[in-house]
């Protein structure tokens, strides 16, 4: 496969993969790596698989890529190459939880000058410095870290690294407790998003909206950290983004346990873990969820004493009597004005059912 064919291929991936069409990109862009005698298109592809991987949180491929990457980045000899390497390289280990690696990777990467690519890299580099030191609650180097990411994406105009930065100073001041800022750096993040973003993924503002969802959530909006985190979820589950879907079913779980309502976060939790193994195509799992899903629904009595259809699974009109019984509005009309279906069968003694 040559250079031409190469970068068409490629192209057709990324075309695939801002389709939606993960699965398929992947396959392409393997086919890619596969056959390709281009060492410049191989690096490139091993890009849109780290890229790919690291959305998906399947760190461990990312990883793997990684290495290959750096690989290849030695055989072409180029120092911009072997910088864009390192810096996926601490990426993959930053989303191990391998903060040492990450912050050594990343010295490596800012030992690496004297390039326009290098200097361009050097405001990501800082953060995934920074999200490493602040994985070790080293607070005080991971703050010097964002503010000179922020610096670099002030100077270079880069809004996408700011739009980043600003998610990980939200993170950070919710760590030490500082939920006013911790909501002032995502909202900045959204506002950059609605300004810019129109060409953007739309990572960037399910990004913007967790970290908001989280900061809602300390500061007591729980109205507010709600809209936020389904907005959120919309996002991860339409993008097959699990990591994001995992905090985001987190946030839920905090938000009703906030509200003293854990078991509608129980209710809610089964019922979104439905949505995302059935989209996964994973049975086993998917049936687990089904079955808690409906145990909750009869604990909690939220299903119609008509019809025996589960109440809050999907939008439907409900309709209370006086006797705080609910049921489908629909139901209640088919049936007439003969009064509480609950009452009359709760009125009924034992031994004459």
């Amino acid at each position: 496969m040559g250079q031409d064919q190469t970068k068409q291929q490629i192209e057709k991936g990324l075309h695939l993969y801002q389709s939606n069409q993960t699965e398929k990109a992947l396959r392409v862009w393997m086919r890619v790596l596969e056959k390709s005698a281009d060492p410049a298109g191989r690096f490139r592809v091993l890009g849109c698989l780290i890229t790919a991987h690291a959305e998906m949180g399947r760190y461990k491929d990312m990883l793997k890529f990684a290495v290959v990457q750096i690989d290849t980045a030695r055989e072409l000899e180029d120092p911009d190459y072997l910088t864009e390497s390192y810096l996926n390289l601490a990426r993959s280990n930053e989303k191990l939880c391998e903060f040492q690696k990450t912050i050594s990777y990343c010295k490596t990467c800012l030992n690496m000058q004297g390039t326009t690519v290098s200097l361009q890299l050097n405001g990501q580099v800082s953060l995934s410095m920074g999200n490493a030191f602040l994985g070790l609650s080293i607070f005080q180097k991971a703050l010097e870290c964002f503010e000179k990411a922020l610096r670099y994406a002030h100077n270079n105009d880069d809004k996408m690294l700011e739009c980043r930065v600003c998610c990980s100073l939200g993170n950070f001041y919710a760590q030490i407790k500082d939920y006013e800022k911790a909501l002032f750096f995502p909202c900045k993040a959204a506002e950059l998003v609605n300004d810019y973003g129109k060409g953007w993924s739309l990572k960037y503002r399910a990004m913007s909206q967790y970290h908001m969802a989280v900061a809602y959530r300390k500061l007591g909006r729980l109205a507010d950290a709600m809209d936020c985190c389904e907005e959120s979820m919309k996002i991860a589950l339409q993008h097959g983004d699990r990591p994001l879907q995992a905090l985001c079913l987190l946030c839920f779980a905090d938000i009703h346990r906030s509200r003293k309502d854990v078991q509608l976060g129980l209710l809610k939790l089964h019922c979104l873990c439905e949505r995302i193994y059935r989209t996964k195509g994973q049975q086993r799992e998917l049936r687990d969820h089904v079955v808690k899903f409906h145990e909750c629904v009869e604990e909690m009595e939220l299903y119609c004493g008509m019809c025996g259809e589960s109440i809050g699974e999907k939008n439907n009109q409900l309709q209370a009597l006086p006797c705080s019984h609910f049921f489908h509005l629909k139901c209640l009309q088919t049936d007439g004005t003969r009064g509480c279906p609950n009452c009359r069968r709760l009125s009924v003694k034992p031994g004459y059912v």
